[in-house]
């Protein structure tokens, strides 16, 4: 099921990142070489990602169907509906947590900080913002997507904080531009891959 939801995805949103990835890095790469600002990769790849990660959270928040459910402003009543393991779980669970997950992610990333209430408060906004949005518009609120937001936005944020924690006491290599670029790269044709892997088996292209 998370994975028909993946496809979908997919199928849906592909020809706007592809059109909005080439507009916007044509875009900044020539103000970069105009305003003659150093190009470092990883950074520019790092926050081309958050767009687009942003932009994929449009596209769950407003236009995915949920016409199989109500809103629900009782703690842990969708959550206990669900069967440890199911697919209803995975996707609606383990799915909304992982959801959140770069968000945290990437709030460790520019904010800096590893104060918990940091993550904690900027998941909490943004999650409530989206349920509250969802309901101006005709779909639902669910306070448990909250919880589970937040939760994923919480573990992403940390996972931010122990990796920072690891390159600081790497060697100087492993932190220089060029390490990190190769990182960075080297994990978005991962994820370019396993996408691909998921638009050959749905037949989107």
């Amino acid at each position: 099921m998370l994975q028909r939801t993946i496809i979908e995805l997919l199928s849906n949103v592909w020809p706007t990142l592809f059109l909005f990835t080439i507009i916007v890095s044509s875009l900044r790469v020539t103000y970069l070489i105009h305003n003659k600002i150093k190009f470092i990769l990883y950074k520019e790849l790092l926050t081309l990602g958050f767009v687009l990660y942003i932009m994929f959270l449009f596209y769950v928040v407003t236009f995915q169907d949920v016409d199989w459910s109500t809103s629900n402003f009782v703690p842990f009543r969708e959550i206990m509906r669900y069967e440890f393991g199911s697919k209803l779980f995975i996707k609606n669970i383990l799915g909304n947590m992982l959801m959140f997950l770069p968000y945290g992610f990437f709030v460790g990333y520019y904010v800096r900080s590893e104060k918990w209430y940091v993550g904690l408060i900027l998941s909490l906004i943004t999650s409530i913002s989206i349920e509250v949005t969802q309901m101006l518009i005709g779909r639902v609120f669910d306070i448990d997507d909250i919880m589970l937001n937040i939760l994923g936005g919480m573990l992403g944020f940390y996972i931010f904080i122990y990796l920072n924690k690891i390159k600081n006491h790497l060697p100087n290599f492993f932190k220089s531009q060029i390490f990190l670029n190769f990182c960075v790269i080297v994990i978005i044709i991962l994820i370019i891959l396993y996408l691909f892997n998921f638009i050959s088996i749905g037949g989107i292209l």
